[in-house]
């Protein structure tokens, strides 16, 4: 049985060397895709304090057990790379290599391979060799600048932002785009350098834009999109929870002043100099009622007006429910498989994978009898 095999990735077969954070959710993405995804897994684990069991991003995946600084170690990965088409590891510049299992020696195994490399600085430049996480790699480009209130130090959007959005996706867009390349006639294999910094500059590209068309100021809580605009940002209610208020086009900003009952004592929308009253006003009048009656008043409008839920609260909203954007699966509710395809839908077909416990079964499905274990074969 494969970890996946019904999405649009049915038939592609992925090697993840184990990580932590964006390559791991990387390949968790392509086996959400349909992709079967083995996860080389090390001796000791991969560094990250969660029981294996939780670790919902080794979902859809296999896991075998290889000690990469054994003496067969790096022959049980090469024989693992000739039968994949794609290959992802996350280690700093220059480790693969010395482990044995670089794009070298990877590609003279097998030239079509596609090989994924997930770092935050990138493969070179002066701070390549340097540690690092999230928060760091989102600092230096620019991005972490803009977030939060302008007389407050800058809010850490998780690791979303730098990980996962401008990590691993761009992994992803990279390996299936060289993917395409290897299957087109002539093509080869290749090499991905996928680089936090590179892809979370890359998210702001639209924002550089606008700064050097004058729309866009180089400082965080004052534009339009980033909470400087009274009608775009949260609000608190009555019971100490939030709304979120989107309400940027006219005929929307209308609906959401008719509706928050305070459209004859506010200042125009396009007075700058007054959006601090009408923040305010905007502040006051939302905290007068409780978040699920703000709710309830904003129910079925255009007035681009949403209650701030928790994690927990979120899979059962009707929308997110209606549309199954979250799923149940091995007594855990997680995030359902994103896109969705008309034709080959993915699914969540199996829980996280534990670590080397399906060592026999790919061994056999690959047809790579060296990797079990020398007494298992």
């Amino acid at each position: 049985m494969t970890a996946s095999g019904n999405g649009p990735l049915a038939g592609v077969r992925v090697v993840e060397l184990a990580g932590i954070g964006p390559g791991p959710f990387a390949a968790m993405l392509l086996g959400d895709l349909g992709a079967d995804v083995v996860r080389v897994d090390r001796p000791g684990g991969a560094g990250l304090a969660i029981d294996p069991a939780y670790d919902l991003t080794n979902r859809n995946k296999r896991s075998v057990l290889i000690d990469l600084k054994s003496a067969d170690g790096p022959g049980r990965i090469l024989d693992l790379a000739e039968r994949a088409d794609v290959l992802i590891e996350g280690y700093r510049p220059g480790v693969a290599e010395r482990l044995g299992v670089g794009p070298d020696a990877c590609l003279a195994r097998n030239p079509r391979l596609v090989y994924g490399r997930m770092t935050g600085w990138g493969q070179q430049g002066p701070l390549a060799e340097r540690a690092g996480h999230d928060i760091a790699y989102i600092a230096l480009t620019g991005t972490l600048s803009m977030i939060g209130k302008a007389d407050e130090p800058p809010v850490v959007p998780a690791n979303l932002v730098g990980d996962y959005a401008g990590g691993s996706l761009y992994l992803v867009i990279g390996v299936l785009a060289a993917l395409q390349h290897a299957r087109t006639e002539g093509g080869t294999g290749q090499v991905v350098d996928a680089a936090i910094v590179d892809g979370a500059s890359h998210l702001a590209t639209m924002i550089h834009g606008m700064m050097a068309a004058g729309g866009w100021q180089d400082r965080r809580g004052a534009n339009l999109l980033d909470g400087g605009c009274p009608f775009y940002g949260t609000y608190e209610t009555s019971d100490g929870q939030w709304m979120a208020v989107g309400a940027l086009e006219q005929r929307f900003y209308d609906e959401f002043v008719e509706r928050l009952g305070i459209k004859d004592d506010i200042p125009a929308r396009k007075d700058f100099a007054r959006w601090d009253e009408l923040r305010r006003a905007v502040a006051e009048r939302f905290r007068t009622r409780t978040r699920a009656e703000w709710t309830e008043v904003f129910e079925g409008s255009d007035a681009c007006v949403a209650p701030v839920l928790s994690l927990r609260e979120a899979p059962a909203h009707p929308h997110l429910a209606a549309r199954g954007t979250f799923t149940d699966h091995g007594g855990i509710t997680q995030p359902a498989p994103a896109p969705r395809f008309s034709a080959t839908p993915g699914a969540v077909t199996r829980g996280p994978a534990l670590p080397g416990a399906d060592t026999a079964e790919v061994a056999r499905d690959w047809d790579v009898p060296g990797i079990r274990p020398q007494e298992d074969r």
